[in-house]
């Protein structure tokens, strides 16, 4: 197994497509061709966490946070973040981040905090816009078919947990995308020539390099005619925070409790209390006060996050709960999660889950 296997599997959970445009993920460190000795997965990448995957003969790092975050213009060891690169390059050690790639995905960072907390109907708090594509080319009658079922076999035709009525042969009819039967011909037939028909089909965006792939290795045409454009609807199963429901409303207090033993978290900085339960619930792990109006907008009664500032607290306006668990506290199942995604993928290779801890936070 190489180290693009395992970029492989992690990108199966959490696309890097879908990560916020300021952010640094993917592989940072190391070739991706390497041949795998162990996976070390950790939180962040420091001096310790480097030294635990050479005890333990780990040659891929996969980080949550991105240990190369702003560019880096020397590598003379003089902060921890050139320390750490030195290290790893010295010892021949890969590093991979998945960061807002995986708090955009539907079981990701917030998932884990909804599945900890004990919420029920979860939905995306803020889903991201332009994430499905429209692919519409033209192939000859005859080939249709076989160009449908390729596009089907790289994933054009489902978005997200469904598969859609989102594959259309003009002249053919409207397919879902589980739907493998073949076509029948209609009467109305000819689009581009007599001999050609018009296909449609919608994609998720990561999909784009291999649904263009498979379109010019199937079609016999040297030259194919073909036009992608970026739907603009909101992705329901891609975006930030999630939002959810206590199975039983709970007194402010009493959620708060919930929340500190549940998130084990040393302290809860929170709003003033608005004497009302708490059933609906939105989060958002790591720093999150950009969302407080979604939150607001969704209709939660809490809203738990990390990093709020002074004036932050003023944005409740006696309608919301926040509550501020710690940036750490916020995102620590989610190298469980990895560890847990990569071991039903590779079942053949041990996937280690760092014993270091990374929070730079103590309490007093």
């Amino acid at each position: 197994m190489i180290v693009q296997d395992v970029i492989d599997h992690l990108e199966s959970l959490a696309p890097s497509a879908y990560a916020e445009d300021f952010d640094n993920v993917g592989l940072l460190v190391g070739d991706k061709t390497a041949k795998v000795s162990g996976v070390l997965v950790t939180l962040d990448t420091l001096e310790t966490v480097v030294d635990e995957a050479i005890a333990k003969n780990c040659n891929l790092i996969v980080s949550f946070h991105p240990i190369i975050f702003k560019g880096l213009k020397k590598l003379t060891g003089k902060n921890y973040v050139e320390r750490v690169v030195i290290k790893a390059i010295k010892h021949n050690i890969a590093i991979y981040s998945i960061h807002t790639a995986l708090d955009n995905s539907y079981q990701g960072v917030n998932d884990m905090i909804c599945n900890q907390l004990g919420l029920e109907n979860k939905k995306i708090l803020i889903p991201q816009h332009g994430t499905i594509k429209k692919l519409t080319t033209y192939v000859p009658k005859h080939e249709a078919e076989v160009l449908r079922r390729a596009l089907f076999s790289v994933g054009a035709g489902s978005i997200g947990n469904y598969d859609n009525c989102s594959f259309n042969v003009e002249g053919y009819g409207t397919f879902k995308g589980n739907d493998m039967s073949s076509p029948t011909i209609g009467e109305k037939g000819e689009t581009h020539t007599e001999h050609e028909t018009k296909i449609t089909v919608t994609f998720a965006k990561h999909l784009e390099s291999r649904v263009l792939k498979t379109l010019f290795e199937t079609h016999s045409y040297e030259e194919v005619a073909y036009e992608v454009i970026t739907i603009e609807n909101k992705n329901q199963h891609i975006g930030m925070g999630m939002i959810g429901e206590l199975t039983t409303p709970l007194s402010e207090k009493d959620f708060l409790t919930h929340l500190k033993t549940k998130m084990k978290t040393g302290c809860i900085r929170h709003s003033d209390f608005l004497n009302k339960d708490i059933k609906k619930v939105a989060v958002l792990g790591g720093s999150g006060s950009f969302a407080i109006n979604a939150a607001k907008s969704a209709g939660a009664d809490a809203f738990v996050t990390a990093d709020l500032k002074y004036h932050d607290f003023f944005s409740s306006e006696n309608s919301i709960l926040l509550a501020d668990i710690g940036h750490y506290e916020s995102e620590q199942f989610t190298k469980t999660l990895l560890v847990e995604h990569l071991t039903k993928k590779i079942t053949n290779f041990a996937i280690i889950l760092s014993n270091t801890n990374t929070n730079p936070v103590k309490y007093f």
